[in-house]
């Protein structure tokens, strides 16, 4: 059996650690150089989201529900309130998804978007598809997803993602809950 010398252990020892901190300093560094950018991507986003499931509305005013829950306002030209849009998020099948929901002044869903989804391409991505997408509009109160949707407040389930299908229906109905609250409650901004 061959013996080490302390040099021979502590050589590679040294190297790796020195390798590892130069790495972590440099990673370090570049997520403080985009961190802003970053978020302005994702405020960017989330705005034009907003526009996508409010088609009614020019101009969004951010409030929070007696619960703390923070939700836009939709404003026409005049400043009317013509719906509501929420971001949600809850576990899917690949880790999280964020989903927003636009309402009608009325508690009618007029869209949603998939912000962020981590799921299997061909089958939870679907999600993103405006055929699913699309399912959800129109329908107001509590939804659930099945894989035969027949009643009104069904939403036909992907195939093959049925994971993801009840995760972007959970969104949907934590977002209604949300404007309901609003709506029913005070709210300030």
């Amino acid at each position: 059996m061959k013996k080490f010398s302390l040099k021979e252990i502590l050589v590679p020892t040294i190297s790796l650690f020195v390798i590892c901190a130069v790495a972590t300093a440099l990673l370090g560094f570049t997520n403080s150089v985009t961190e802003g950018k970053i978020k302005e991507v994702a405020a960017k986003s989330a705005s034009e989201a907003r526009l996508r499931v409010c088609k009614d509305a020019v101009d969004f005013e951010e409030k929070t529900d007696k619960d703390g829950n923070i939700y836009f306002e939709a404003k026409d030209s005049g400043g009317n309130t013509v719906g509501f849009a929420v971001t949600t998020e809850d576990k899917s099948y690949g880790g999280t998804i964020r989903v927003m929901t636009g309402f009608s002044a009325s508690g009618e869903i007029t869209g949603i978007e998939i912000l962020t989804i981590d799921d299997t391409p061909g089958l939870g991505m679907n999600a993103k598809k405006d055929e699913f997408r699309n399912e959800f509009t129109g329908k107001k109160g509590e939804l659930t997803a099945s894989k035969n949707a027949s009643a009104d407040n069904e939403i036909q389930a992907l195939t093959g993602a049925t994971i993801t299908s009840n995760a972007v229906t959970r969104c949907v109905n934590k977002a209604t809950n949300i404007v309901e609250n609003a709506v029913g409650g005070e709210s300030n901004g």
